[in-house]
């Protein structure tokens, strides 16, 4: 019964929207980089908008439903194909038994999110399923042959073959041809940093790195300068912080960033923005607003 993987593609994970709160733990607040699309997709079936979903990176995975279900694809747009035909995104959409899923690599965005009608059954701890990279809790990423347990959450979703929602919020994924702006406030290490840096900061394009994961947006650019001698003690971050490493080079703290860190931080990206930079792609451009 349930969902067997068949291929889990780059890779695929359990998420919801997290465990804030629990930083003095040692753990991040981990959950889906982009929120609204996960919510999006579970909006679409009846479920509560945090019920745990499917966080794709880049495609490949591949499903086979043993039993009867529906299913919802938001975020990155690519070819999502139901049984050979191509099915539509950000729809509510019955799944027969026997039928299989398969992802193709996005046109635009980075991560798909999948919501299956009444969500998944995974482990919780404080509160959450969510796959957290940084410490290795919570279920461990998709392998092939593993089988998913639908939950029962859902609320019901009638009985057409395509459902309608409410929800109001349908995100275009990023073109990653153009660069993306996230605004940004002051961080509390602001004047640590070199005249002018904050406008090199803002006034510039920087590129997502290759090296970005889960944990943190590495950006390439114009180097920041420090312009302070001493070590910083290690203290608190936040989802979102930009902490400058000697390099220059600014890291954004994305859903399971490190709890403290020793580095300034110059600036935060407004918690709203931070579901674009999660369908960022490495090479695009990436502009600060402040």
């Amino acid at each position: 019964m349930g969902i067997l993987v068949v291929k889990p593609g780059a890779l695929t994970l359990v998420e919801d929207l997290g465990r804030p709160g629990h930083a003095a733990m040692g753990l991040s607040p981990s959950g889906a980089l982009d929120r609204a699309s996960l919510m999006l997709a579970n909006s679409l079936l009846g479920n509560p908008v945090g019920t745990a979903g499917l966080e794709v990176l880049m495609g490949g995975l591949v499903l086979r439903f043993v039993t009867a279900s529906a299913v919802a694809v938001t975020g990155a747009e690519g070819l999502v194909r139901l049984n050979g035909t191509e099915m539509p995104l950000n729809k509510g959409v019955r799944v027969a038994p026997g039928s299989v899923l398969e992802f193709g690599t996005p046109f635009f965005g980075l991560r798909y999110y999948v919501a299956i009608q009444g969500g998944l059954e995974a482990p919780v701890l404080l509160g959450s399923r969510s796959t957290d990279v940084l410490s290795g809790e919570g279920p461990a990423p998709l392998k092939a042959g593993d089988t998913l347990i639908p939950g029962r959450s859902g609320m019901g979703v009638g009985n057409s073959n395509v459902y309608t929602s409410s929800f109001p919020v349908i995100r275009r994924a990023p073109d990653p041809e153009r660069p993306i702006t996230l605004r940004i406030d002051e961080g509390p290490r602001a004047d640590w940093f070199a005249p002018g840096a904050w406008q090199r900061l803002i006034g510039q394009h920087w590129t997502l790195s290759p090296d970005s994961n889960r944990i943190g947006a590495r950006l390439q650019g114009r180097p920041l300068v420090v312009d302070r001698a001493e070590e910083l003690a290690s203290e608190g971050m936040v989802k979102g912080a930009l902490q400058v490493p000697p390099s220059g080079l600014p890291t954004v703290f994305l859903a399971d960033h490190p709890v403290t860190g020793g580095y300034p931080v110059i600036g935060v990206v407004r918690q709203a923005d931070l579901d674009l930079l999660g369908q960022a792609r490495p090479g695009q451009e990436i502009r600060f607003l402040g």
